[in-house]
């Protein structure tokens, strides 16, 4: 893991601008906030391909749907909460419903927003797009992941949703690291406890791991950065052949990656699985990597989630 950090928002807005260059039905739509989502880079680029909705979320949809149908490939943005919360309506019925060809690039998700407070702390995102048939869902861990999961939303015909954190994180992936839709990737072996974790979490729980293997516990890290369609697969296999899963994410704990393992493991292999998540709670006010330490979303609360369950 390296010692560079760099906020996956910033990976999206410079993934967009290279897809540009490479894929000239790509179009941009933000709502009044291509500062802070960094799609500014696409328009810097792209003037021509770029439009600003305003504050108008739902209306942006819609626009982006219907170009859809033309051939285009529409790159929608905003904030996670007004991308996922406040057009819910219009990506279930306008996107979802008829399978259209968009890309949802939802930024500041999560207690990390920091500063901003409760009502911008989007933790239901993925809950709510979980629900909407034939969603696909990216949470990428960090710089790598994210630029190629980009590349990958704009291969595939269908809806998709990619989650983007505001705080700068470590880079897990190396040069080497080939991105495949719907495919976890295990970073550390080991056999008596699986650490399952997405987003900005991947690099917490490789800090845990090295832990509690110096306490002797053998760890393995997972992870699942599309969490619908989720590999299945990796999952039985990790609750088949460790003691414990604990699931690592920041999210609310009802509807994100706790919930979508553990549909898994209940029906595949039934396990013991413990998350680190938000707790059913709203986020507070204050600065990001604090409030992290605050709501448990780092490497003690995963030791201790561990300690207390194998």
């Amino acid at each position: 893991m390296s010692d560079i950090k760099i906020a996956t928002r910033e990976s999206y807005g410079n993934a967009l601008a290279e897809l540009g260059k490479v894929n000239p039905n790509v179009v941009v739509f933000d709502a009044d906030l291509a500062g802070a989502t960094k799609t500014g880079i696409f328009k810097k680029a792209f003037p021509e391909r770029f439009f600003d909705c305003g504050i108008a979320e739902s209306n942006m949809i819609g626009m982006a749907a219907g170009i859809s149908t033309t051939g285009k490939i529409p790159f929608v943005s905003s904030f996670a909460m007004f991308a996922a919360g406040r057009a819910f309506e219009q990506i279930r019925n306008s996107i979802g419903y008829p399978h259209l060809n968009v890309k949802i690039g939802a930024t500041h998700a999560g207690i990390s927003v920091g500063e901003d407070g409760a009502t911008h702390q989007c933790n239901e995102d993925i809950a709510l797009m979980r629900t909407i048939p034939g969603m696909v869902i990216i949470n990428p861990c960090d710089d790598v992941e994210a630029k190629q999961a980009v590349f990958a939303a704009s291969e595939y015909n269908g809806p998709v949703y990619m989650r983007f954190g505001r705080l700068a994180v470590p880079v897990v992936n190396d040069d080497k690291y080939k991105f495949e839709l719907g495919k976890g990737v295990t970073l550390k072996e080991g056999n008596n406890v699986t650490l399952i974790a997405t987003g900005l979490m991947v690099a917490r729980a490789l800090e845990a791991a090295k832990v509690l293997e110096e306490k002797g516990i053998s760890t393995r890290v997972i992870n699942i950065h599309t969490i619908k369609p989720i590999d299945k697969d990796i999952i039985i296999k990790a609750a088949n052949e460790t003691d414990l899963i604990v699931t690592c994410e920041e999210h609310n704990v009802i509807g994100g990656l706790y919930s979508a393992v553990t549909e898994v493991t209940s029906q595949y292999a039934p396990s013991k699985v413990i998350p680190v998540a938000v707790m059913d709670t709203f986020g507070k006010s204050g600065n990001a990597s604090e409030l992290l330490n605050v709501f448990g979303l780092n490497a003690d609360g995963i030791i201790n989630k561990v300690l207390e369950n194998i």
